[in-house]
């Protein structure tokens, strides 16, 4: 099995470390640290999940590496406009 690395896979990576940092780090309220709620790490763990499926969907389509970085760059790139877009609305 070729273990190919994509950057939805990248994206899924920090997002687990970053659920495990605040699952397993005490809380405290010293300055910088980042006060995650569980409702917060519940959406985290979903978006984990939709990147995931999102690579698989992107993996059967494109049978090519280069097309499917091209494309998942450019659909991160996409999604974070659009939450940047979202954050200015609201």
């Amino acid at each position: 099995m070729k273990i190919r690395i994509t950057p939805l896979n990248i994206v899924s990576a920090i997002g687990l470390g970053l659920v495990a940092v605040n699952l397993v780090s005490e809380k405290s309220t010293a300055p910088r640290q980042v006060d995650m709620s569980g409702f917060y790490l519940l959406i985290l763990g979903c978006l984990i999940l939709v990147t995931f499926i999102t690579d698989m969907i992107f993996r059967f389509t494109l049978k090519d590496i280069k097309r499917i970085w091209v494309v998942e760059l450019i659909f991160i790139f996409i999604a974070a406009i659009l939450m940047l877009i979202l954050q200015k609305v609201a």
